[in-house]
């Protein structure tokens, strides 16, 4: 089997990615990140079910993004709770997925891997920049260009999105399908001091959102539940 190198946060969309990952043939060998982020549970939630979600290895990465701050989840900004707008949120990190993608492209070129899984989504998303579909093309343009294995043609870097272009409906029906225990995952941007999802957050009425249109109940536990 190929390996593939997965970002797993311990939410939705990573552990739907993980299982997706699994399904195409491949070993995943998921990459988590402590990077001073205020939603700790969701790294807890990781650090707990990577291997019992499907990854053979699970590396954890450490530092500190609290340094250079400009960010809700990164700084003492409060977490926006009047629902998603059209402007990018205080709660986007910057530069976050490139240095978690440089992380797994690094990780990915020393296991001899040339795929990579991000679950970054372009539909039913809070407005990220770096989740938009001309993001990825350019890192995977990056990735083939700056590593050793490629230059010297043992392979070609593919950044694979199996969720930019589905609803998070649809996500969460394909991990339905796929056996995920959306149970054992962990959204919220500003969980209560028990664990407990807010309900109010962007990631969390998105969440709310897409079990109503599918039809299905979120089995995580809220402290308040908003499915408008």
């Amino acid at each position: 089997m190929k390996k593939a190198v997965v970002l797993y946060s311990g939410g939705l969309d990573s552990t739907t990615c993980l299982a997706i990952a699994k399904s195409e043939g491949f070993e995943a060998y998921a990459m988590s990140f402590a990077y001073g982020q205020r939603h700790q549970a969701e790294l807890q939630v990781a650090r707990k079910h990577a291997r019992e979600m499907g990854a053979l290895d699970h590396m954890l990465v450490d530092f500190d993004l609290r340094k250079i701050g400009g960010s809700a989840l990164t700084a003492g900004i409060d977490v926006p709770k009047e629902g998603v707008g059209s402007d990018i949120p205080v709660t986007y990190v910057p530069a976050r997925n490139t240095i978690f993608l440089s992380f797994a492209l690094g990780w990915a070129e020393v296991l001899g891997s040339f795929d990579i899984y991000i679950g970054v989504n372009a539909l039913d998303y809070s407005g990220y920049p770096d989740c938009r579909p001309e993001y990825i093309a350019a890192f995977e343009t990056l990735a083939n260009l700056a590593t050793k294995a490629a230059v010297e043609g043992a392979g070609k870097y593919r950044i694979h999105t199996p969720l930019i272009h589905l609803t998070k409906a649809e996500i969460i029906r394909r991990g339905v399908g796929l056996g995920v225990d959306y149970g054992k995952t962990h959204s919220c941007y500003d969980p209560s001091p028990e664990g407990l999802a807010c309900g109010r957050c962007d990631s969390c009425r998105l969440r709310l959102k897409g079990f109503a249109e599918a039809g299905l109940v979120d089995p995580v536990q809220y402290v308040a539940r908003r499915e408008e």
